[in-house]
């Protein structure tokens, strides 16, 4: 799965800049303009990196940052503007930007921020597969930023799900990851799937076989 990269950036030019930057790199990319636009995104899907600018037609970006923040808290934002006073830094970094770049800037250089701020992500706790995100320190699982009340053999569930997204799982490899069984009656793991898609998770039956999250 690609890493999705969200930039809130009215300046067409510049997004067109950036847009063949990432994509040369593999990163897949979605632009807004607006920071309405950019928040009702946020409440479909969750990126990996944010980058935004602070000067916007319909608010600012330090206001979408601790939007941002507050719902996915573990994603890596990065601020874009033309404000290079130090104080105007130091105002986005202690709302919790995670990097910030001063416009003119080389796209080069923004890609290999992006790089560094993907590889720190890679390095902390946190498991993520599209909308869903555990910790592995506080085996919590949240889902569209919202936390998930699962029980321990649920967040292990979903865990294995998540470490093998996109794949299909049998019932039986599913068994004995989870539960130990070399083989078992089923019911048990249909039950825990069943309370996973309660909670909001999208898992697929794939009949005759498994599950694939």
């Amino acid at each position: 799965m690609k890493d999705k990269i969200f930039i809130l950036e009215d300046d067409t030019s510049i997004c067109g800049l950036i847009r063949v930057a990432l994509e040369m790199n593999g990163l897949s990319f979605k632009a807004f303009s607006t920071v309405a636009d950019f928040k009702a995104a946020l409440l479909e899907e969750r990126p990996d990196v944010a980058l935004l600018d602070i000067m916007l037609p319909d608010g600012s970006g330090l206001e979408v940052l601790q939007f941002l923040k507050k719902r996915y808290p573990e994603v890596a934002c990065i601020m874009l503007s033309a404000l290079t006073k130090e104080e105007d830094k130091v105002n986005g970094l202690n709302l919790g930007a995670d990097d910030y770049v001063s416009k003119p800037f080389s796209v080069l250089e923004l890609t290999a921020r992006v790089n560094a701020q993907l590889r720190r992500k890679q390095r902390q706790n946190i498991i993520v597969s599209g909308d869903i995100a555990l910790n592995t320190d506080t085996m919590t699982a949240e889902l569209n930023g919202e936390v998930l009340p699962l029980n321990k053999k649920e967040y292990d569930l979903l865990k294995y799900f998540v470490e093998n997204a996109g794949k299909v799982l049998t019932r039986e490899k599913l068994l004995a990851a989870v539960w130990g069984y070399d083989e078992g009656e089923t019911r048990t793991l249909d039950n825990h799937v069943a309370r996973l898609r309660k909670s909001g998770v999208k898992i697929e039956t794939v009949f005759g076989v498994g599950y694939k999250l």
